[in-house]
């Protein structure tokens, strides 16, 4: 039997739709990625590689699942940012829906059925329960053009508020403050979703949830001192994003709120993703130095 998780990556997204470059690949936005390599390890016509074009710039990378209508993973470079969150009202990808559609996100007040189809609108996600929950968030971006793209719905998932607003939030400041202390060149980040094994747990019936929310860094190992611990130059985590989940991934401490976080070595995560998409995923080109540092940590 295939598993939910297993079909996540299998299923192909909608027939009748006709989808413009972004489904080709990331050719046209590698820089987002540590060696110019994104993930190896996900296959499938199902993905949709969206380079994330704004103001005539590119500013991240998604792959994304038009069936789920929701992202697997978005990568991009964290910046130092003291930038206040944008005031935008939330955008669309239209090359999604239609080949001769615009390749730059942009705000569409009443979207057609295409679209509709295509991915997640705004209107999924009032009244859901759940809030946008950025996989790329805005405070990891430094110009004011950087995070105003972080509000797309191609960028965002189903998040509990306890996770958006407490524990996950509080692991993407972590990072930041990791970034600013310690890496002193690039930080690639990639940022991505488990879903449920069983079960459709949806939002309007069409945007599926996320049981799990997961997140992997890797800084340039030449500018990371050798006192740096286990954080650098690669580190992943693990976050719930339902509190009634199991203790297989993450375990819950019954003194906290139940949306845990759990931090781990990328090799780890990698093992993760492995059970529980039943693909080989490997996150970073050459692991960005996790095995040698490992080898040093015996």
């Amino acid at each position: 039997m295939v598993s939910n998780g297993a079909l996540f990556l299998l299923l192909t997204g909608f027939s009748g739709l006709v989808y413009g470059e972004v489904a080709a690949n990331f050719n046209n936005c590698l820089q987002f990625f540590y060696r110019n390599e994104p993930p190896k390890g996900i296959t499938g016509p199902e993905y949709r590689h969206i380079c994330q074009l704004y103001q005539n710039a590119y500013r991240f990378a998604t792959l994304y699942n038009s069936k789920y209508r929701t992202p697997l993973y978005s990568a991009y470079k964290l910046h130092r940012s003291d930038g206040k969150r944008p005031k935008t009202k939330w955008m669309i990808e239209p090359q999604l829906a239609n080949s001769k559609g615009s390749k730059s996100m942009m705000y569409i007040k009443n979207p057609d059925q295409n679209v509709k189809e295509s991915q997640a609108v705004d209107d999924d996600y009032k009244n859901s329960g759940y809030t946008r929950g950025h996989l790329n968030p805005s405070s990891h971006q430094a110009t004011m053009d950087d995070r105003t793209a972080t509000f797309t719905l191609t960028n965002i998932v189903p998040q509990t508020l306890a996770s958006n607003s407490r524990d996950w939030g509080k692991f993407e400041q972590n990072i930041s403050a990791r970034f600013k202390n310690v890496c002193k060149d690039k930080l690639y980040v990639v940022t991505g979703i488990i879903p449920y094994q069983s079960g459709e747990h949806k939002i309007n019936d069409r945007v599926f949830i996320p049981e799990y929310i997961w997140s992997a860094y890797c800084c340039n190992d030449n500018n990371v001192g050798k006192d740096q611990g286990k954080y650098f130059p690669t580190y992943a985590a693990v976050g719930r994003n339902d509190p009634n989940s199991g203790d297989d991934v993450v375990t819950r401490d019954p003194n906290k709120s139940g949306y845990d976080v759990k931090e781990m070595p990328l090799e780890e995560l990698e093992t993760i993703l492995k059970k529980k998409l039943n693909m080989n995923i490997t996150l970073f080109d050459g692991h960005c130095g996790a095995k040698r540092r490992a080898k040093k940590l015996k």
